[in-house]
């Protein structure tokens, strides 16, 4: 990728290590999924830790299955984010980052996504990202999904407490197509369009958004691309795909 650095270059690759048997050539050997996956990209999303807590020792089991340079983000609970809607939340959070801990420094990130149905607050929503940064210096990204979000006085909250504001497709309001937020972390969550979690993406979106990665690429995080379109398994292809568009670059 012409003009990257090492310390910028895209992190691409999928909402779990699922590797679909049409797939497989894609991939080097290991010895389990996780392993492989990692053969060919450099960064994972964790979103099963939305619907339930992992052990410690499951986390450290996968960093030691990946490389030195290999990313994870990792989903906060919906007991967090959905059931408590952000507040009193200091006793699941404590219990979350001692297991996400487990990955040591290949925890590249926290994934919040909150309900359609979450407007807003400032101050509820200041009060969270401060409870959440005195318990983990680990960088934020949020996938806020009510207008409320998509405004300039949610950007100022979010820059105030270097949270990144995840650019998603399908975008509900036009903003939330491109990242927002502090402009030091930016991260695509694609999840499949038109049909969510099942479509194929063209060539001609890939092409689109590999131009947009390459005009955000900064100092500091290196960008995020994250596929979720893992129902038919085309997140894999799409992923290793977007990888060999920006490399021809």
């Amino acid at each position: 990728m012409a003009g990257m650095s090492a310390s910028n270059l895209p992190r691409i690759g999928c909402a779990g290590w699922s590797i679909p048997s049409r797939y497989a050539d894609l991939f080097g050997p290991g010895e389990n999924m996780l392993a492989r996956y990692a053969t060919r990209f450099t960064a994972v999303e964790i979103n099963s830790s939305f619907y339930r807590p992992h052990q410690r020792k499951t986390y450290e089991r996968w960093a030691a299955s990946v490389p030195a340079g290999f990313r994870f983000s990792v989903k906060l609970p919906r007991t967090v984010s959905h059931d408590s809607g952000l507040v009193g939340v200091g006793g699941l959070l404590d219990r979350f980052l001692d297991e996400v801990n487990g990955l040591g420094d290949r925890l590249g990130g926290l994934l919040l996504q909150l309900p359609p149905s979450l407007a807003l607050e400032p101050r509820r929503a200041a009060s969270f990202f401060r409870a959440l940064q005195r318990r983990s210096p680990a960088a934020v990204v949020c996938e806020p999904r009510h207008a409320s979000w998509f405004t300039a006085q949610a950007d100022a909250v979010l820059q105030r407490y270097g949270i990144a504001r995840a650019a998603v497709d399908p975008a509900r309001f036009p903003a939330a197509s491109q990242p927002g937020g502090t402009p030091t972390w930016h991260y695509w969550r694609w999840h499949g369009s038109p049909r969510m979690y099942y479509s194929d993406y063209t060539e001609a979106a890939l092409a689109e958004l590999a131009e947009q990665v390459s005009a955000r690429r900064i100092g500091g995080h290196a960008p995020w691309v994250i596929f979720d379109n893992t129902a038919h398994g085309f997140a894999v292809a799409n992923a290793a795909r977007l990888q060999e568009t920006m490399c021809d670059a």
